[in-house]
């Protein structure tokens, strides 16, 4: 079994990526790109534990990231990698909920960089992309 993922791990893959800056966001640590927030440590709130109605509550650390849109959302839920859920706080919020417990951390680099493509402004973006190796 592999060890959970830290947050301290989620800010070096999301500080490694170009202009990240972290900051707090309602007291929990978050990670923005040209002032707008693609990843945040997301904690249950009482009225999300609520809305769980006796089914069992994702332990750890949970941390939210953005995504494109709700397509985007719904292909990524879909694929159905340990650790990616959402709650009814999300319904129509194009993020995604991760469980640091749970899930792999490719997946999880990989979901850092869709979320900061889909908030980095476009020239920045545009950059990143060409500088990558083209995917196999």
């Amino acid at each position: 079994m592999e060890a959970m993922v830290t947050l301290d791990e989620v800010a070096a893959l999301a500080l490694r990526l170009p202009e990240v800056v972290e900051g707090e966001s309602r007291g929990n640590r978050s990670w923005d790109v040209g002032g707008r927030t693609f990843a945040w440590e997301r904690p249950f709130s009482k009225a999300d534990i609520k809305r769980f109605d006796g089914a069992e509550v994702p332990a750890g650390p949970i941390l939210a990231v953005a995504v494109a849109d709700l397509g985007e959302k719904e292909a990524v839920l879909a694929q159905q990698r340990p650790g990616y859920f959402t709650i009814a706080h999300f319904n129509g919020y194009p993020a995604v909920l991760v469980r640091l417990a749970a899930v792999q951390l490719p997946d999880l680099e990989e979901s850092l960089v869709d979320g900061w493509l889909a908030k980095a402004p476009k020239r920045l973006a545009d950059a990143f992309l060409a500088e990558r190796p083209a995917e196999r």
